[in-house]
């Protein structure tokens, strides 16, 4: 589905996977795994950006999305993954003291682009 801006139109779908340090169980039931998308979804809002499709595991993030060729695929993961953690930390500080070091996210993450592949095939 094209989108179109003042002075472009895109069709770009990126498919995001991001984990907790260490691949700690994080959000472990249903409440916790609604808050992170929540703040996901606040965060995608704030940043121009759409997300197609979103599943929170207990210790990963999936996530196919979209967003304007001006934003560079780094900065789109720096946004979700900081404000997140800083968001998360805010509603549950008890969780700091499960993760080493006290981040929420590991430092890497994957993403690639879908192509002509069909969202409903990745999702």
């Amino acid at each position: 589905m094209l989108k179109y801006n003042r002075t472009n139109v895109y069709d770009f779908n990126f498919h995001l996977v991001f984990v907790t340090k260490y691949r700690k169980n994080i959000f472990t039931n249903e409440q916790a795994r609604s808050v992170m998308k929540d703040i996901l979804y606040t965060i995608a809002n704030n940043n121009n950006t759409e997300i197609e499709y979103i599943e929170v595991m207990p210790d990963h993030v999936h996530m196919m999305l979209s967003f304007s060729p001006k934003q560079t695929p780094s900065s789109i993961v720096k946004s979700f993954k900081g404000t997140s953690a800083r968001e998360w930390f805010k509603q549950f500080p008890e969780t700091k003291e499960q993760l080493w070091g006290g981040h929420l996210w590991s430092h890497s993450y994957f993403m690639s682009t879908l192509g002509n592949v069909s969202k409903e095939v990745v999702a």
